[in-house]
C-alpha cells in the first residue's frame, strides 16, 4: 500500500490541492493527516472540510496545536499565530470546530506511531528539532516507526539499541529504506508553510510494500495563497514567508 503523509496544511488551499493532485498521479491508496489544518492561511474552512471527507473514506487525521487552539487557548503562540487563530474562529462553523475537537492526539498502526508533535508528551506540543528530542520520542514508544509534523522542516532520524539517534536530511524524490534493524522517526515537513528555505509544499510517501519513505516537493501558486492572506486582513508577514519558505 502507498500512503501519503501530510502535515501542517495551515489553511493553505493552493498548497493542499497541489499535494493532493500530485498524490493522485502517484496512485496513493491511503492518506494520513498529522494535524494543523488551520492557522496562518486564508482557507481553513476548505481544508477542514476536505480532511473531513477523507476521514469519511478511511483516512487518519490527528489533532495539531493550532487546531486545538481553535476551541481552546493559544496563549503560548506568538502574536501573528494568535491573530490568525482568532480570525480562523470566525471562518469555521460549529460542525467544523466539532470535527477538530474530536480528533485524537495519536494513532498506532502495526509498528507505527502517528502523532503531530512527539511521542513523549503529545499534548504538550514539544518540538523535535534534533537527535536528542528524536531519541526521547522514540524511547517513549514501542513503535519502530514514528511519523510526525509540527516542525515544518523535513527530517529523518534513526537509532539502534546500541547507538543514539542519528539525523540526516532527506532528499526529495530519493527513497529511504526503513531498515528493520533500526527504529525511525520522520518529520514529514509542511504542506502549507515550509520552513526549510524551500517554498514548495512538502509531504511524504510511505511505500509499505518495500518499506521505504520518499519525500515529495510540490510547487504551487504561492501568489494566490499570499494574496488571500492579505485580502483577509491577516498579517502580511504570513504571506511574505510563503515566498521564502521560512
Amino acid at each position: 500500500m502507498l500512503t501519503a503523509l501530510m502535515s501542517d496544511i495551515h489553511g493553505n488551499r493552493e498548497a493542499f490541492e497541489a499535494c493532493l493532485a500530485d498524490a493522485r498521479t502517484r496512485a496513493v491508496e491511503r492518506y494520513v493527516f498529522l494535524g494543523d489544518y488551520v492557522g496562518y492561511g486564508a482557507d481553513p474552512d476548505f481544508v477542514v472540510d476536505t480532511v473531513a471527507r477523507f476521514v469519511e473514506d478511511g483516512a487518519v487525521a490527528l489533532l495539531g496545536n493550532h487546531d486545538a487552539a481553535v476551541f481552546g487557548t493559544g496563549d503560548d503562540m506568538n502574536a501573528f499565530a494568535a491573530q490568525a487563530i482568532d480570525w480562523t474562529r470566525t471562518r469555521l462553523d460549529a460542525a467544523q470546530i466539532e470535527f477538530l475537537r474530536r480528533l485524537p492526539l495519536t494513532a498506532e498502526e502495526d509498528d507505527r506511531l502517528l502523532v503531530h508533535a512527539n511521542g513523549w508528551a503529545p499534548e504538550g506540543w514539544g518540538y523535535i528539532t534534533g537527535p536528542v528530542e528524536a531519541e526521547r520520542s522514540m524511547r517513549r514508544t514501542a513503535a519502530r516507526l514514528t511519523f510526525c509534523g509540527h516542525v515544518h522542516v523535513p527530517a529523518v532520524y534513526w537509532m539502534t539499541p546500541r547507538s543514539p539517534a542519528v539525523p540526516f536530511a532527506p532528499v526529495a524524490g530519493v527513497r529511504i529504506p526503513l531498515l528493520a534493524s533500526r527504529r525511525w522517526l520522520a518529520v514529514v515537513g509542511a504542506v502549507g508553510q515550509p520552513r526549510d528555505g524551500e517554498p514548495a509544499a512538502c509531504y511524504a510517501l510511505l511505500h509499505e510494500r518495500d518499506g521505504t519513505l520518499t519525500y515529495v516537493r510540490v510547487p504551487y501558486d504561492v501568489d494566490a495563497a499570499a494574496r488571500k492572506i492579505i485580502a483577509a486582513g491577516l498579517p502580511e508577514r504570513l504571506a511574505a514567508r510563503l515566498y521564502r519558505g521560512a
